[in-house]
């Protein structure tokens, strides 16, 4: 499966994987804050996870740490928790919809995550001048990166 970010509109963009790993540990790295801390975000980048009340209503806090030296706050807060299926949340500055949906496939794990942009305007600046897709594809590295050595 192609791991290349899909640009679907001018206000989304999705990627979708297939994880050899079984559905509770990729659930696992995506709610708990030690894992996160690990494997969240673009490539050369750490974390430091100030709050993560992983509930419809609760919020992530986290401060991602670039390799250029700069941190860079994010909040968000969660829409829609429904265990080892799916998690939605509201990211803001900049304000962006973000949709994770988690598919048992034998003894794999598909994810689908789709990142949806208040507006075209918005979705330009981070996605083209950002370049916020190359970073979804290194977080999705990341990610596979920290499972296999979970394994």
């Amino acid at each position: 499966m192609e791991n290349k970010v899909n640009i679907v509109s001018d206000r989304e963009m999705k990627i979708e994987s297939e994880l050899n790993v079984l559905l509770a540990l990729v659930w696992k790295v995506f709610t708990d804050p030690v894992h996160i801390a690990k494997w969240w975000g673009p490539a050369g980048f750490t974390n430091t996870i100030d709050k993560m009340d992983v509930r419809h209503g609760g919020e992530c806090e986290l401060t991602m740490h670039g390799p250029d030296g700069k941190n860079y706050r994010n909040k968000a807060v969660y829409l829609e928790i429904i265990p080892f299926s799916k998690i939605s949340f509201d990211h803001f500055a900049p304000n962006f919809k973000t949709t994770i949906n988690f598919e048992v496939q034998s003894d794999q794990t598909r994810i689908s995550w789709k990142m949806l942009f208040e507006t075209a305007d918005l979705f330009n600046i981070v996605v083209k001048t950002f370049k916020a897709d190359e970073g979804l594809e290194q977080n999705n590295t990341k990610l596979k990166d920290h499972l296999a050595s979970l394994s």
